[in-house]
């Protein structure tokens, strides 16, 4: 898209996202597609209302003008420059595109995702779509979603209302990262169903300490203990095991082992399943974090004193064969290393590898 300025042609944010995705087709956008080419930085903005009751009231205002007449949505290029636009679902903008006839909300929401410019125009665009269910609309809303840090979760939000957008949000879960990421699980969550299950149950927990936010949701929406008590594979013990690791750390941002009634249950599971599996320093450290939650004070759902200590033993039985300790044992002393807290909590364990 060009639109006529004195600095010359403006690439549309979507094109943006597009040319970077086809850079990167497997794989999340380097930073996240940002910066747009066509912002100035954020902190040159007027920050949003004091009162969040009033977040996107302005928006919404500039949005009824507009819908009230003729004009074509590119009229609204720059007309949200100066105010703050919420990156989230909003009432304010859902019922502005409420009042009015739908095909006009979709045809102005389609340009402005397909051709705004600036990261305001297209975060009204994907507000305007997020009220509708076209299911034409899908490939532009899982592109645009990219760029998960802004417009992941009105992406998300609007993917879940259309039939087929779980396929899409899949799609997104390989592709998205950080905050964005916590938008598409949660919305997987919701409305994945049985055909999100595998992927939640294997892929959803990425590493990232923002799985803090969703790791509860994902346990219960997946069935996690129906799963990992009735089956296993690889790629569903390891991911159980990441599962578990976060839950040991959500405190104040999502559901704790404490606040997830099976947690005794998956934990047997895991520890189980983990004695036969092949060792890996990854599995090791996975389950040395979960023994040393199980050894803490903590709450465990489910699970007595004497439970969690004949659990952490179980651990440590792993743990202390010679194959286990043999794939950390190599491990560099690198205090910047991924791995450097693993002799200090090992040791606190009293697993051989560390030299108890």
């Amino acid at each position: 898209m060009s639109e006529g300025t004195g600095a010359g042609p403006r690439t549309s944010l979507y094109e943006h996202v597009l040319r970077l995705h086809e850079q990167h087709p497997d794989g999340p956008l380097p930073r996240g597609g940002e910066p747009f080419p066509n912002d100035p930085p954020r902190r040159g903005r007027r920050p949003a209302r004091t009162d969040r009751r009033l977040a996107g009231a302005d928006a919404a205002a500039v949005l009824d003008r507009y819908l009230a007449g003729d004009a074509h949505p590119s009229a609204l290029v720059g007309a949200f420059r100066e105010l703050s636009v919420p990156i989230h679902p909003n009432d304010h903008l859902a019922a502005a595109a409420l009042r009015t006839d739908r095909e006009r909300v979709r045809r102005t929401g389609r340009w402005l995702v397909r051709h705004g410019p600036a990261e305001a125009d297209v975060l009204v665009g994907l507000a305007l779509l997020a009220s509708d269910w076209d299911e034409d609309d899908i490939p532009l809303i899982r592109t645009i979603g990219l760029s998960a840090l802004t417009f992941g979760p009105l992406a998300a939000a609007a993917l879940q209302r259309r039939r087929g957008g779980a396929d899409a949000l899949l799609w997104l879960g390989e592709r998205v990262t950080g905050w964005g990421r916590v938008s598409v699980v949660e919305a997987l969550c919701r409305v994945g169903g049985e055909r999100a299950r595998p992927w939640l149950l294997r892929r959803a927990c990425d590493g990232d300490f923002l799985n803090a936010y969703f790791a509860g949701e994902v346990a219960t929406a997946a069935h996690l203990h129906h799963a990992i008590t009735t089956g296993s594979d690889d790629a569903l013990v390891d991911h159980t095991g990441r599962l578990l690791v976060v839950l040991g750390c959500a405190s104040g941002m999502g559901t704790t082992l404490g606040g997830y009634p099976p947690a005794r249950a998956v934990v047997e599971a895991h520890a189980g399943h983990l004695a036969r599996q092949a060792p890996t320093a990854d599995r090791f450290a996975t389950a040395v974090s979960i023994a040393s939650d199980l050894a803490g004070p903590k709450a465990v759902a489910g699970a007595t004193r004497e439970q969690r200590d004949d659990l952490v033993e179980r651990y440590r039985a792993v743990l202390d064969r010679d194959a286990w300790c043999a794939v950390v044992r190599p491990l560099p002393a690198d205090p910047g290393d991924r791995y450097a807290w693993l002799p200090r909590a090992g040791a606190a364990l009293g697993l051989r590898a560390f030299g108890a």
